[in-house]
């Protein structure tokens, strides 16, 4: 499969990463709504990025979020706003559920790390099927 390369008008480029964001204590946060409500938080701070998310999934204690970027973004940014927001977002609309999982005053949600591969050496495809096939919870 030939890689799908994106043009801007000073690059052509395709920067895809994979990326996985562990919530804070690898606490058991996410359910079914909740990492749907994530995926759409991410595609929408993913635009204002001009980036896109591939693919996406996740346990109830972390996501994983395939993502393409152009060149002329700072991906540790994008990857700091990505968190930011999406806890803020969360917070905003489950405080109830997350209050019963983290008690201090702090409204905390991922850990202060990440890890992030580029995807080079293993095709989209290998790297979609990886991610789908983590076993989201079902309740």
């Amino acid at each position: 499969m030939e890689p799908n390369y994106f043009k801007t008008r000073r690059a052509t480029f395709n920067l895809t990463v994979h990326i996985l964001l562990v919530t804070k204590y690898r606490r058991k946060v996410f359910k079914k709504e909740h990492l749907e409500f994530l995926n759409e938080a991410f595609k929408s701070i993913a635009d204002q990025w001009d980036a896109s998310i591939v693919e996406f999934s996740g346990e109830s204690d972390h996501v994983h979020i395939l993502l393409t970027y152009p060149p002329h973004k700072l991906l540790s940014g994008l990857i700091a706003n990505l968190k930011s927001t999406s806890s803020k977002l969360l917070w905003d609309n489950y405080s109830d559920h997350l209050k019963k999982i983290y008690w201090k005053d702090k409204r905390v949600l991922w850990t202060g790390a990440y890890f992030v591969a580029s995807c080079g050496g293993v095709t989209i495809d290998q790297l979609k099927k990886y991610v789908e096939s983590q076993d989201s919870p079902e309740y």
